[in-house]
């Protein structure tokens, strides 16, 4: 693994830099306590994640996508008798979630000011672009990123065009995230390298069940074991 070559590093956002996925399971959890009298939880799960899944064409990935799921979702399996009540309340859910604190990885800023002094960082992340922003904002992280980058999806083309925006070649590239199947095995693809930090919840649409093995990968356990590379 020739890190030398790295000039640029991109950090994925949510479940990255901040905690994220765990405000989803809260709201999926209470959307499911609604719908007790029509499914089970389980099922209520799978039916949302298949309309999830079903809607990521459409509405792309965000709070606001997962809003009208659910929505969708209890329409569906309550067969169109939902009361308006529980539409309004899941509506107040997803505005909740908008309204979320910015909570930070432990050692976040640390990795951050340390390796802008020898890198260009770019944050490439996907999303609702008003959301992404705001959570930037908030976060007090902005001041370290060269570029920003919210991405409608993050595929082989996506990462080659951000690349060529960025004017390098893949194998000058680091892309550091929770998700295999967003922010490594593209990149990796191409060339580049790919630094995986799991997180402890991983949405169903992201999950992936082989093991990776590639010479421009390396699995850490904390965004603070980067510092331990680069």
């Amino acid at each position: 693994m020739k890190l030398s070559e790295i000039k640029v590093i991109a950090f994925d956002a949510d479940d990255t830099l901040w905690h994220n996925e765990n405000y989803f399971q809260e709201v999926e959890a209470a959307f499911c306590q609604l719908l007790e009298d029509y499914l089970p939880q389980h099922s209520t799960e799978r039916e949302l994640l298949k309309t999830e899944i079903a809607n990521v064409s459409l509405y792309g990935y965000g709070i606001k996508s997962f809003m009208l799921s659910m929505i969708e979702t209890a329409i569906r399996i309550s067969n169109g008798t939902i009361r308006v009540n529980l539409i309004d309340r899941i509506i107040q859910l997803g505005k909740e979630m908008l309204d979320k604190p910015v909570d930070k990885m432990g050692g976040v800023d640390e990795v951050l000011s340390l390796l802008k002094n020898k890198y260009r960082l770019v944050v490439a992340t996907k999303g609702d672009l008003l959301d992404q922003e705001r959570k930037l904002k908030k976060s007090g992280l902005e001041h370290y990123f060269h570029h920003v980058e919210i991405m409608s999806e993050k595929g082989v083309a996506d990462y080659q065009k951000l690349i060529r925006h960025l004017d390098i070649s893949p194998n000058q590239f680091l892309m550091i995230g929770n998700s295999l199947k967003s922010d490594v095995l593209p990149v990796l693809e191409l060339g580049g390298y790919g630094f995986h930090i799991p997180y402890h919840i991983t949405w169903g649409h992201e999950k992936v069940e082989h093991a990776v093995e590639h010479v421009n990968f390396k699995e850490l356990e904390k965004i603070t074991d980067v510092l331990n590379y680069l």
